[in-house]
């Protein structure tokens, strides 16, 4: 009779025990639920075009000429072929010139150096960008270096990659300059903050790994080729997935209360034949965990087109002298 008495007390221990563990759970999650936030790209990226659209406006006035956006795309690509209409599209919206190459899949490398020639030597051309993936018998980086560095809208040229090591003002890659403006809008104080990225592709892993170290982030690159990589991601307050990968990072690799900005944008298909388009986060699992996470679509994607402008218009800038 004792021996059974000692056990149920042990029971009712261990019950309680639990009990308490679950409250304190509950609680952390209903904290998390009224502080967490959806980064909205579109609506933050809507609000910084209505500021370069004033600018144009602006500078019209003073030099009576406004920013010119150049973009060239060779093949029907259909990823490309939407993307380069949302560029024309968000030109017209900002008052922006737009003089757009739409180049058949035959189209040579010498066709294309003499187009990037002319565009370069164009003063209604302030910004050049050559639309990726090109067709395979095309050379991406040459055409790339071959762009004049003061109008390399996409902050690719060896040059303006250079400025950003050295900490010197340059035009920055579209898509890491935008999800650092997504961190500032969103009132994220990156000093002291430990970053990780997963990717290190020279479009955004590298340069964002760069501009985060200049905002005193403490910053870790991880990769494909990374040991254990959810203990390395566990240790982030701000994580950055920039892999390629749908859906790779899952609740278990994000520590609670962490900010997670989806870089990836991926097509995929279910067994019933439907296609979604997803992000290397799985939304589903890290939302209820993250503190800020950015959806997809709708959060980076919108902020890269706006980054563009910007370069576009900060070129223009610095012909005019303008501020």
């Amino acid at each position: 009779m004792i021996g059974e008495l000692h056990q149920l007390r042990q029971l009712c221990w261990v019950l309680g025990s639990i009990g308490r563990i679950l409250a304190i759970a509950y609680t952390r999650v209903a904290v998390l639920s009224e502080t967490k936030l959806h980064i909205d790209g579109k609506a933050i990226a809507q609000q910084i075009q209505a500021e370069i659209a004033q600018k144009i406006a602006e500078y019209r006035s003073q030099v009576n000429q406004v920013p010119g956006l150049a973009v060239i795309m060779v093949g029907d690509n259909p990823a490309s072929s939407a993307y380069v209409r949302n560029k024309e599209t968000a030109c017209r919206r900002v008052g922006m010139q737009s003089f757009g190459s739409h180049l058949p899949s035959s189209t040579q490398q010498a066709e294309l150096e003499s187009l990037i020639d002319q565009l370069n030597h164009n003063d209604q051309v302030h910004g050049i960008l050559v639309q990726l993936p090109l067709p395979s018998h095309l050379d991406a980086i040459p055409l790339l270096h071959r762009i004049h560095p003061d109008k390399d809208a996409d902050g690719l040229h060896p040059n303006n990659l250079g400025k950003l090591l050295r900490g010197e003002q340059g035009l920055r890659s579209c898509t890491p300059a935008g999800v650092m403006k997504l961190l500032e809008h969103t009132n994220i104080d990156l000093a002291g903050k430990h970053a990780v990225v997963v990717g290190r592709s020279i479009l955004v892993g590298k340069p964002l790994a760069l501009m985060l170290l200049a905002a005193n982030a403490t910053v870790t690159i991880a990769h494909s080729r990374t040991p254990d990589l959810a203990s390395i991601t566990r240790q982030a307050d701000i994580l950055i997935a920039a892999v390629g990968k749908p859906e790779m990072i899952k609740a278990e690799m994000v520590k609670f209360g962490a900010v997670v900005i989806d870089v990836g944008i991926n097509r995929i298909t279910d067994y019933e034949g439907n296609s979604r388009l997803v992000g290397d986060v799985d939304f589903e699992q890290v939302a209820p965990v993250a503190s800020h996470i950015t959806p997809v679509p709708g959060g980076v994607g919108p902020m890269t087109v706006t980054m563009l402008l910007h370069n576009t218009l900060w070129s223009f800038c610095q012909k005019y002298g303008l501020t």
